[in-house]
């Protein structure tokens, strides 16, 4: 008799990532088995992963070891994130370590406890020589993150969603973007496996928390079941359109932009207002503008001085990038 049908969804899913990596493990380092990471706070979705990966590793001959970050942001944090690394060394898994960070303010207390997170993550998996970090993520988490970035009205890019691979070189993977956040507590009931509900996650003080505990439940009430599985559709359909239009876009560039970093208003008026807007963004970007700082109502404002050019001053952007129409060029420049 198999394993439970939740047991086995999220087993496939990261026995997959595995072959992935093996296969590019393969090209670079043949003598060393890779090793891969899970990142684990202890809840339902990234224990689930766990126990998949401590399960699946030892049969492909990869390394598994685990990561748990201490934020710091409650009462006995610390202790909970020991807590955690125990529950990870009793599923076999070496190395395990848990990272305590300083969460600072800028961008808001989710972005910012994010960015610390995955500074975290990055330096662990530097230090450790892993080949890859598995994240947690659901089609739940998924579908908040499409109506998180329709609320911000910030384009095709913003509704794609999280990749299932992203980071330097692939780093991070995303093996439960296909599965349920309810399949992942079921396979944790299944196994008995001890989880933490993290009371962050049931906080109206949070966006995301919103979203999850009232938003999602309403738009079902009103919509009927299937919002998550369509919302997690329109994420990869998203996805696939903005790589063709990010590509497009690239080699755009390099007819609009000259050797002095400025670029053609008139070969830009003539590109697509979805290219053309990359453009600009690419070029933004490159100039100094953090790219989680610049959002849609930025770059529109940059393409008004191609479009609506009425004699504008300059444009101040994120990362103090400056945007000016000097005759028919358009100057971006930091300081």
């Amino acid at each position: 008799m198999g394993p439970h049908p939740a047991v086995a969804a999220i087993r496939l899913a990261v026995r997959r990532v595995l072959h992935d990596v093996l296969t590019h493990h393969c090209t670079q380092d043949r003598h060393q088995p890779p090793l891969v990471l899970v990142a684990c706070s202890g809840g339902a979705d990234s224990m689930a992963l766990a126990s998949a990966l401590a399960f699946e590793a030892p049969k492909l001959g990869v390394r598994a070891g685990g990561v748990t970050i201490d934020h710091g942001l409650q009462e006995g944090s610390d202790l909970r994130a020991a807590e955690v690394a125990l529950r990870l060394r009793a599923l076999r898994l070496d190395p395990v370590e848990v990272v305590s960070v300083t969460v600072g303010r800028e961008g808001g207390p989710e972005a910012a406890a994010r960015d610390a997170r995955y500074a975290a993550l990055d330096a662990t998996a530097e230090r450790y020589g892993a080949s890859a970090v598995l994240l947690g993520h659901t089609r739940d988490d998924q579908a908040e993150t499409v109506l998180l970035g329709l609320a911000r009205g910030s384009g095709t890019r913003s509704l794609s969603g999280m990749a299932a691979t992203s980071g330097r070189g692939g780093r991070y993977r995303r093996p439960f973007l296909d599965v349920d956040r309810q399949t992942a507590r079921k396979a944790c009931l299944i196994q008995a496996l001890p989880v933490w509900d993290d009371p962050h996650n049931s906080d109206p003080a949070y966006t995301r928390s919103r979203l999850r505990h009232e938003g999602l439940p309403a738009l079902e009430k009103a919509l009927g079941k299937g919002v998550v599985e369509a919302l997690a559709r329109t994420a990869q359909l998203s996805r696939d359109d903005a790589d063709a239009l990010d590509a497009w876009a690239a080699d755009a560039e390099g007819t609009v932009l000259d050797e002095t970093g400025t670029l053609d208003v008139a070969a830009l008026f003539g590109l697509p207002p979805a290219v053309r807007r990359r453009v600009l963004r690419r070029a933004v970007i490159g100039a100094g503008s953090p790219a989680g700082s610049l959002f849609a109502r930025h770059i529109e404002e940059v393409d008004r001085l191609i479009t609506a050019w009425r004699g504008q001053g300059a444009i101040n952007l994120p990362g103090r990038v400056g945007v000016r129409r000097q005759g028919g060029r358009l100057v971006i420049r930091q300081g």
